[in-house]
């Protein structure tokens, strides 16, 4: 079988299920994975032979995608604010949107001026550890710390520490039922579940079926949950200016603000994604309550 076969059987298999562009990308993406080969290099060498352990390793990530698998859990890999990440059934895939939140919180840490001693940073529910690794990345002199109540999503979470060469101090807890915090925080940062139940008619079947219910959905009566028990959290534990940033969902960020607000916190701040979509928001407490 040559290459261009391989690829015309490919695009026929997956056509009725998925767009064109998309299973271009996938052909694109497996191909740089299993065969070294970038787009180009597949246009220029269509006539290249394809072994059959090659083939088989096709038909299996193929058969994969009929069965709306994510391309990112087939390879088990993905990337995030331009760094590796393992990724598995036990963790999320890492979002553009949460790159974004990354990528605020890294410019408002870096306008702070005159920072003293240890600048601390607590990520919470972090799953694949792309929170808490892309900071610890960035900022290097930060101590960065993650949550989760998950051993298997930790397991991936410190082996990507470990890959992306930085040091985060990872530990089991679930938030729901922690009291106290470890210690006093500058930072403290979650991306919680936030999808109502009644969402789910919304999402793909890819997100439904694979990834972990647990890190995605709330109940339609208490979508605040994870957010409430955060901010009470925070506000025992954020230093004095200490901020507090959060995912969102898009459809409850006055309810949030209205929340926070009512809680104590200030400068509160609802911030869109690139789809204009109220996806983050940011506060945080003068005082000690």
């Amino acid at each position: 079988m040559t290459l261009k076969e391989l690829k015309a059987h490919f695009t026929n298999s997956l056509s009725d299920l998925y767009p064109s562009e998309e299973i271009q990308s996938f052909f694109t993406i497996l191909s740089e994975n299993y065969l070294q080969l970038s787009r180009i290099e597949i246009a220029l060498n269509p006539a290249k032979e394809i072994s059959l352990e090659t083939k088989t390793i096709f038909q299996k990530a193929l058969l994969q995608l009929l069965n709306n698998e994510p391309i990112q859990y087939i390879l088990g890999e993905t990337e995030f604010y331009g760094l590796p990440f393992k990724v598995n059934k036990h963790t999320l895939i890492p979002r553009p949107e949460t790159e974004e939140l990354v990528e605020w919180i890294l410019s408002e840490v870096k306008n702070i001026q005159g920072i003293e001693g240890e600048f601390n940073i607590l990520d919470i529910g972090t799953g694949s550890g792309c929170i808490a690794i892309s900071l610890a990345k960035n900022l290097p002199t930060s101590i960065v710390s993650a949550i989760d109540f998950s051993k298997e999503a930790l397991k991936v979470a410190c082996q990507n520490a470990n890959d992306n060469q930085v040091e985060v101090h990872f530990f089991q807890a679930d938030i729901l039922k922690t009291a106290q915090l470890p210690k006093q925080y500058d930072l403290i940062v979650s991306n919680p579940p936030y999808v109502r139940e009644m969402e789910k008619k919304m999402m793909q079947q890819n997100v439904l079926k694979y990834e972990p219910d647990s890190a995605l959905f709330v109940s339609d009566a208490d979508p605040l949950l994870f957010y409430r028990v955060i901010s009470q959290l925070a506000k025992k534990h954020l230093k004095p200016n200490g901020n507090l940033f959060f995912e969102i969902n898009e459809y409850l960020s006055e309810e949030l603000r209205v929340f926070l607000k009512e809680e104590g916190f200030q400068n509160i701040e609802v911030k869109k994604d690139i789809f204009r979509k109220n996806r983050m928001i940011k506060c945080n407490l003068h005082e000690r309550p």
